[in-house]
């Protein structure tokens, strides 16, 4: 028994030191949960700030006029001040506390001078202006082909076929007759018809020379390069004007490139290039745009580059790849990091840091992508801090308020001059008093408000006569203080 009353004894000692242990934990919470909520006492007395309602930030519409556990997420309501709005219909503040829960991030806009490089991938081609055909000049027969075969290099000079030409032996034997005669004038006639038959002038001199006509003439080339085709074969009857071989020259090389549509703006002809080819690593080749080509590829929304490089020693083959630097002027410019911006789709914002815990919203102007940083073209100033994480919540405080800048594409009703605007949107009635209506509404682009289910005080009690759960209403409604006021309504059909 003795043993018994021990135990109950112990057993009550433990419970009533849990309860005072309890006791002091909340306690404990309350003031660390207020700590930041209250001003340094002046004269003996703590300024305590008036709490108008609690949230949660991610869903801010709803209100509760006590503190407790989101119903909607894991976390503490969150107090709204009525001295949160003393800063104008701007800007939105944020207790300390709820800086802190958020993680919020500042980065600071910066001004550095930037260049337009844009780094593509390209590949060697041959020169295609840069080209010679080889043609027969007159009609006649092949007699020999030269050791050549299509991907040879040969020289400038290189003989490739010897050509027996009728109409040229005809032609010369006329010319010697008419030399016979001593008549100059004649004679220079006849020398002129050979050259517009298209004899070469050391021919003719040769023909003139030795007094015997030459039937078969060697086909050389007049560049050295690469053969790219040869269409001439022994036993050949080839036509004037044939085309026996075509040549392309080695001197320097295309290299092609596919630049991006969005980076193909700045670029220029004469403009410098940086080329590192995969053969020869390490190594950095010079080069320069010669041609921007007038049509973008609609598949892959590219444009072409084609940029012209030496080729001494001819060590750059076609077909070669490697990575192309295209460079540009270094220009100033503002950067923010991409996560500071809240793009829709119409526009973007930004949360320029006003103070501690205070912030009101930009609409800026973007320029390019530059790895993880955006650059501003309008809206920000160097040196200004922008709210860099958990501006999604912010935004909706501040859609919650009205303070977005006006959109472009929102269609808001404005009425008198200096009046708030109204919205119209269609709904569904879930709950009616005189002084409430509680509606599941569609979403509101304007407001950024997604479709979610609110209540609206009214304007006027008349205006819930008539209106039953379910029922299907399109209604008018604007922010008066804190509150969203619905100002007209009427019910449609299904």
């Amino acid at each position: 028994m003795n043993n018994s009353l021990k135990k109950s004894l112990a057993g009550l000692t433990l419970i009533a030191i849990g309860v005072a242990a309890g006791w002091g934990l909340a306690q404990w919470r309350t003031d660390t949960t207020h700590a930041g909520n209250t001003t340094v006492p002046q004269a003996g007395a703590a300024a305590e700030r008036k709490v108008l309602y609690w949230y949660d930030p991610m869903s801010p519409t709803q209100k509760f006029d006590k503190p407790g556990k989101s119903p909607f997420m894991d976390m503490d309501l969150v107090p709204k001040y009525a001295d949160e709005d003393a800063q104008g219909s701007t800007g939105i503040s944020i207790s300390p506390q709820t800086v802190q829960a958020l993680g919020l991030r500042t980065a600071v806009v910066v001004q550095r001078a930037i260049g337009a490089d844009v780094d593509v991938v390209g590949n060697v081609l041959l020169n295609d202006r840069d080209v010679s055909i080889v043609q027969a000049r007159s009609a006649g027969f092949v007699e020999r082909v030269y050791a050549r075969a299509p991907g040879d290099v040969i020289a400038a000079g290189a003989p490739l076929a010897d050509l027996l030409l009728p109409e040229w032996v005809a032609a010369q034997r006329e010319f010697l007759a008419v030399r016979a005669l001593k008549d100059e004038s004649l004679t220079a006639a006849a020398r002129q018809r050979l050259l517009l038959l298209g004899m070469p002038q050391a021919l003719v001199a040769q023909v003139e020379r030795t007094g015997e006509p030459r039937g078969v003439y060697t086909v050389t080339t007049p560049q050295g390069g690469l053969v790219a085709e040869l269409m001439v074969r022994q036993g050949m009857t080839v036509s004037a004007g044939a085309s026996l071989a075509r040549v392309n020259g080695l001197g320097t090389v295309w290299i092609e490139a596919a630049v991006p549509e969005a980076q193909s703006g700045p670029l220029q002809l004469g403009q410098e290039a940086q080329v590192r080819l995969a053969a020869f690593p390490g190594e950095v080749l010079r080069a320069r745009i010669v041609s921007i080509l007038p049509q973008a590829n609609s598949d892959t929304r590219t444009v072409r580059v084609r940029l012209e490089l030496a080729n001494p020693g001819q060590r750059l083959k076609a077909g070669m790849s490697g990575q192309i630097t295209l460079k540009g002027r270094e220009q100033p410019a503002l950067l923010v990091p991409s996560e500071a911006v809240i793009r829709t789709g119409k526009r973007a914002l930004a949360y320029v840091v006003d103070g501690p815990g205070k912030f009101h919203p930009v609409e800026v102007q973007l320029g390019a992508e530059i790895g993880d940083q955006l650059v501003v073209q309008g809206g920000l100033e160097a040196g200004q801090q922008v709210v860099a994480s958990a501006q999604f919540l912010i935004d909706s405080e501040a859609s919650l308020r009205g303070l977005l800048p006006a959109s472009p594409g929102a269609t808001p009703e404005h009425g008198a001059h200096g009046a708030a605007p109204a919205y119209t949107v269609r709904g569904v009635v879930e709950e009616v008093s005189t002084a409430e209506l509680t509606l599941a509404h569609d979403a509101i682009p304007a407001l950024k408000w997604p479709a979610m289910t609110m209540g609206f005080k009214l304007a006027d009690p008349r205006l819930a006569a008539g209106l039953a759960p379910k029922q299907q209403v399109r209604f008018t409604f604007s922010k008066q203080g804190e509150d969203y006021v619905i100002t007209a309504i009427e019910g449609i059909k299904p």
